[in-house]
């Protein structure tokens, strides 16, 4: 006679072997990589950097999909609701730790609707100002706004994005007044910055450094706890307020209840691709450093950073307008 121990372990055995089998005939169309945000940011590049390997490595076409919006929830939600079957994932950031606490109506909640997969990357900011504003340096901006409470505005991708986020967190160390005005992505607040219809804007350290050799922006700071290397002269936001750092990183998210073992599929490639040196080299020349991690310590590190941005948000008082 079989005993019940018997017939749950053989049962148990039964479904590990259906979920392996599941993810080995995984995939079998392409896949979508939805990127929540717009074209030529920081997720969109990282996005089409990954398309071309996962291709070689999974035997399918991976199609990006930008849908941006609403501060990335836009896409979040369009993944959340898709089959959850590895077709579709979500390249997110920093942005939807902090919508957890900032958008309390969105209409998912992350660690519920979506799944941990891959981490990308991690990178600082660089302030910036328009030349016309006439400050040459980080205390004169803060001099300059402390002087004109109010009048001093500052472009981000979107509420809740990690540019924002850096700006209120500026804010609020430096006690000064400014006005956020949030744009549908980085190339149109760019856009606006380097028009000189914003004066100043946080923004990706590889984008701007370019611009500021070209004299259309000043790089003012980083925001790392060292100097880039990209712009060596520029000194970090801690210099001047200590204590002070704002990054951007990036991960892959699969719809909630998408099998483990096909995650770990992706996370595999997705780390194998992110550690080679040519890559490792490509990316700390663009101001980002790779860090790899498994599906279970990417999951616990997407609920610690919900947890830091909740307290960052409170603390600086950090509103999505």
């Amino acid at each position: 006679m079989v005993d019940r121990r018997t017939v749950l372990a053989l049962g148990a055995a039964a479904l590990a072997g259906g979920r392996g089998a599941a993810a080995q005939a995984w995939p079998t169309r392409p896949i979508r990589i939805v990127v929540p945000f717009g074209l030529g940011g920081s997720a969109d590049v990282a996005g089409r950097f990954l398309q071309e390997p996962l291709q070689q490595a999974f035997g399918q076409p991976v199609v990006i999909e930008n849908r941006p919006g609403a501060g990335g929830t836009i896409g979040a939600d369009a993944v959340a609701k898709a089959a959850p079957d590895g077709h579709t994932l979500l390249l997110m950031s920093n942005t939807h730790t902090a919508n957890e606490t900032l958008l309390p109506n969105r209409p998912y909640v992350l660690m519920r609707d979506l799944s941990a997969v891959a981490f990308i990357n991690v990178a600082h900011h660089v302030l910036v100002v328009h030349p016309s504003l006439g400050v040459n340096s980080l205390p004169e901006l803060i001099a300059y706004a402390k002087a004109n409470p109010g009048r001093l505005d500052y472009a981000s991708s979107g509420p809740g994005t990690p540019y924002h986020v850096a700006g209120e967190i500026f804010r609020a160390m430096a006690d000064i007044q400014v006005t956020h005005i949030p744009f549908r992505g980085s190339n149109e607040a760019r856009t606006a910055l380097i028009a000189g219809q914003v004066p100043m804007m946080f923004d990706a350290i590889p984008t701007m450094a370019e611009q500021a050799r070209g004299g259309r922006v000043r790089a003012l700071a980083t925001t790392g706890p060292q100097r880039s290397p990209l712009l060596p002269d520029a000194p970090t936001v801690a210099e001047v307020l200590p204590g002070y750092e704002a990054s951007i990183w990036l991960g892959l998210m699969a719809p909630a209840a998408t099998p483990l073992p096909i995650r770990e599929r992706i996370a595999a490639e997705v780390n194998r691709i992110m550690g080679l040196p040519a890559t490792r080299e490509a990316q700390t020349r663009a101001g980002a450093l790779v860090n790899p991690m498994s599906v279970e310590a990417f999951d616990r590190f997407l609920r610690e950073d919900i947890a830091r941005q909740a307290e960052g948000i409170r603390i600086a008082r950090i509103t999505a307008n």
